[in-house]
């Protein structure tokens, strides 16, 4: 007997989908959105080319044009390109902005991992540098008693 999804569920589930409160964070969006290889690759075309269709970048990676709009609304919804109607295409370009902010948040992270390891550096010296001192405090001592 398999239980039934309870709710507003999606099929297949156990039950109500809670809300991610950290999903709704936009350097997560970005992150998720930078995890795929295809997506990056795009990002990188995009920006390399200026504002360029769907089909014309479906013509530089090895994926349909049906792949690349989906990918192209991943990278959307989480504010790394957008589009523009021209016509009866859509034009998409790169939007710094969320990256940006990324990069901000990836400096600041590497900032406070910098600070830890100088102060366990910081330690690891002293640590040794009191070894050294008693070692050497040791050895004089122990010369004195030979005198």
């Amino acid at each position: 007997m398999t239980a039934e999804p309870a709710g507003d569920a999606p099929p297949g589930s156990a039950g109500p989908v809670a809300a991610d409160p950290v999903a709704a964070d936009p350097v997560d969006e970005v992150l998720a959105a930078l995890a795929d290889p295809t997506r990056r690759r795009l990002l990188d075309v995009l920006a390399g080319r200026g504002a360029a269709s769907a089909t014309e970048l479906a013509g530089d990676l090895p994926v349909t044009r049906q792949a690349v709009v989906k990918h192209l609304g991943v990278l959307a919804e989480a504010g790394l390109v957008t589009g523009r109607r021209a016509g009866r295409e859509v034009r998409y370009e790169v939007r710094s902005a969320a990256l940006d902010t990324t990069a901000r948040w990836m400096a600041s992270l590497a900032a406070d991992w910098d600070r830890r390891l100088a102060r366990i550096k910081g330690v690891a010296e002293a640590a040794e540098a009191a070894e050294a001192a008693a070692m050497a405090a040791a050895e004089a001592a122990e010369r004195e008693t030979r005198l």
